[in-house]
């Protein structure tokens, strides 16, 4: 239970202990006092949630304002910015999500002069290539999320976003006519499931509430629908919800995400939520002629399956249970059975990684924490061979799981750019692609950069996985800035991949750049997870201050020179680790950053992340909620470090306020010479896919770090 007071009166007095060299936009304290299970907390920033308020508006675009008015001073920032796109440039042509239907290839590709992807087409792999959309001719800042084609052939269906809001509306081309058809499904998740039916007459989708994420229906009480082209969608016929399906004990936040079977023979369900673990339901396909679908239980939370897939009638699955590291197992689905399942790959020393599926094959790969390799498994003779690739982080996936066995695989590293390979799972053939490639003019970077992997103990002697990359000629002697970053959530791993133009601008700024692996991530597996989540969250951002120590105390960097990072669910990260020890960071960036968890489950996007962080509702997770909360550890007159805060005005993950009142107690409270600035994004949600505005963002974040730390390339002119 949660007792709330709120003062009678408004409090105005601004705290005078930030320096006066910064005069921050005024930010009044009005406190609200919570009592949580017996437990009081003073928040006086509440009022900066209505976001909905003039008076809020206003505070966040002085705030944007002044920061920006600091920014533009910063010499070099244009630089960074302008390095960003000519390394990008190097690259080539960037090709994504490539997908083969029957003779024809689909694909999005940013040109290296360009800022957004396109959709482009190919008939053959050696046709002409045809544009087929720009997003920018729908609306101006719009970007394309995903696309599919129909079975026939005949239709393409993709999401088209806006502002980096994440909120889509699906459109239908016709391929022929190169037109869009009538119909516009909307508002529709980017990341939810969307395609057509097997007689390419109808779509299913997942149907958000509103596209409103001030809204208190933002992400909750969504709806999987079955939509037949031509008609209207406000008749679109409902396969699952909570009001239609009560039997299926839906929360308000889950969302119900509805997909076929490969061979089309099964309509399922999943019930999508933060979560690892899948909840899903199943139907023979001619239950969608049916009035209402009779949904049977397919796999359960306690099954601990985190993937799985289709072929025929076998169900093969990625599971924890009883095995850290996991395993592979399959059973019938006629008749699924995961606790006496058929195991095809057990555990072992390694982490087992993601499962996919070609026409005829299940993939699956195996990691130590640095190399991953890529593995096939023969769905009809269950026989397992690993598919030989350089040394290096392998993965990919299938151009059409469900039509053939041709796979795009890459090979990965962090400072060598992705290798892309063209494999059959039938004839076994490996060979360098020659096709959607980017015909790069990278420099070799391991001739100017090392990289380091190591193992710290932690504050409870456990090692953590840092990985360390910089420049060959540097001296370590504590005189280096250091840009450590972390993330530590969701079973989340940081695998080794190529850090791409921004932090290879960093580097060039000989600025050392570490990557840790703490837990709350997946580099070591599910326990790994389960180390850093809820009553144990703690140990990430504990882990990350042993890594942060760790390079001060090895001399690569100092405290003085030291910057730390976290983006989203790290902000909780970077967030506890300045009001923990605001002694090690010079520097601290928080990216759209989750700062305020005790606050976070009242969000659209919050009854979301129970599964990760807890309840309020619940008086044990309570205490640990509050020991995540990084804006009720900040102490009136500490000294901390130069922050740089950035939220997105059209977040629909973390809502903006969360970042803005952090830095608000910040400014107020703050008893050190270092600045606390908040960017305001108004072009941008939780990330975008517009190169510019992520490398503004960056140039930013940089810019402001590199002047903190004293490189003299960056210091703004007295």
């Amino acid at each position: 239970m949660i007792k709330k007071t709120t003062f009678a009166f408004l409090l105005f007095v601004i705290s005078q202990i930030s320096n006066a060299q910064y005069n921050y936009p005024a930010t009044p304290e009005r406190p609200v006092v919570d009592d949580y299970f017996g437990t009081k907390i003073t928040d006086s920033y509440r009022w900066l949630e209505d976001m909905n308020s003039s008076e809020v508006q206003k505070w966040f675009k002085d705030e944007s304002d002044f920061t920006n008015s600091i920014i533009k001073k910063i010499p070099g920032r244009d630089a960074l910015f302008n390095r960003m796109k000519v390394i990008q440039a190097l690259g080539g042509d960037k090709y994504n999500s490539i997908k083969q239907f029957g003779e024809n290839y689909y694909y999005t590709k940013n040109k290296k002069e360009e800022r957004i992807e396109k959709l482009y087409f190919r008939k053959g792999l050696k046709g002409n290539e045809v544009l087929l959309l720009d997003p920018n001719t729908l609306k101006n800042g719009s970007t394309i999320t995903d696309f599919t084609v129909s079975p026939d052939g005949k239709k393409l269906a993709l999401t088209i976003a806006k502002d980096g809001a994440e909120v889509c509306d699906v459109h239908i081309m016709d391929l022929e006519s190169k037109t869009f058809l009538k119909d516009i499904l909307n508002p529709v998740w980017s990341e939810f499931n969307f395609e057509f039916t097997p007689d390419s007459k109808a779509i299913i989708y997942t149907k958000m509430s509103t596209s409103d994420n001030t809204s208190d229906e933002f992400l909750k009480n969504m709806k999987s629908l079955l939509h037949i082209i031509g008609t209207d969608p406000e008749t679109d016929k409902i396969l699952a919800s909570k009001t239609n399906n009560p039997d299926l004990n839906l929360l308000t936040e889950q969302f119900p995400d509805a997909s076929f079977s490969s061979d089309y023979s099964y309509i399922i369900l999943d019930i999508g939520s933060t979560k690892n673990e899948k909840l899903a339901f199943y139907a023979p396909i001619s239950e969608l002629k049916n009035e209402k679908i009779n949904w049977m239980p397919l796999i359960k939370y306690e099954d601990e399956i985190i993937s799985y897939d289709f072929t025929g009638d076998k169900i093969f699955f990625l599971t924890h249970k009883n095995a850290p590291n996991y395993k592979i197992g399959y059973t019938i689905i006629k008749n699924p059975n995961f606790d006496n399942a058929s195991i095809v790959v057990p555990e072992s020393e390694k982490v087992l990684r993601r499962l996919r599926k070609s026409k005829n094959f299940i993939y699956y790969c195996l990691s130590d924490g640095i190399n991953q390799d890529n593995y096939q498994i023969n769905t009809k003779t269950l026989e397992t061979k690993l598919i030989t690739m350089p040394k290096g982080v392998n993965g990919g996936y299938a151009l059409n799981p469900r039509g053939n066995d041709n796979m795009r695989l890459s090979n990965n590293s962090w400072i060598t750019p992705s290798i892309a390979y063209d494999y059959n799972g039938l004839t076994g053939k490996l060979k360098l692609s020659e096709e959607f490639t980017s015909n790069s003019s990278y420099p070799d970077f391991t001739q100017k950069y090392n990289v380091k992997e190591i193992e710290v103990k932690s504050h409870d002697g456990v090692m953590i996985p840092l990985s360390i990359i910089f420049p060959k000629d540097i001296k370590l002697d504590g005189s280096n800035p250091c840009f450590i970053t972390g993330y530590g959530a969701y079973g989340i791993s940081r695998t080794p991949n190529f850090i791409g133009a921004s932090l290879m601008t960093l580097l060039e700024q000989n600025t050392i750049v570490a990557i840790t692996h703490i837990r709350g991530g997946g580099e070591k597996g599910s326990q790994w997870h389960k180390d850093g989540m809820k009553a144990t969250k703690p140990n990430t951002w504990k882990d990350f201050i042993a890594c942060s120590e760790y390079l001060v105390r090895e001399k690569y960097t100092s405290s003085e020179k030291l910057i730390g990072n976290g983006v989203s669910m790290g902000g909780v990260l970077i967030g506890r680790s300045i009001t923990e020890r605001p002694d090690l960071y010079k520097v601290a960036l928080v990216e759209v950053g989750c700062t305020n968890t005790i606050r976070m489950e009242t969000t659209p996007n919050g009854p979301n992340q129970i599964p990760e962080v807890g309840s309020l509702k619940n008086e044990e997770d309570i205490k640990h909620i509050l020991e995540m909360d990084s804006q009720s550890k900040v102490r009136k007159g500490e000294k901390y470090p130069a922050m740089l805060a950035l939220t997105g005005i059209n977040d629909p993950r973390v809502a903006p306020w969360e970042p803005g009142k952090f830095a608000a107690i910040l400014q107020n409270y703050n008893n050190s010479e270092n600045p606390i600035l908040l960017h305001v994004n108004y072009a941008n949600g939780h990330h975008s896919s517009d190169l510019d505005v992520t490398f503004g963002d960056k140039a930013d974040m940089y810019a402001f770090a590199l002047w903190q730390v004293g490189n003299p390339k960056f210091q703004i002119q007295k």
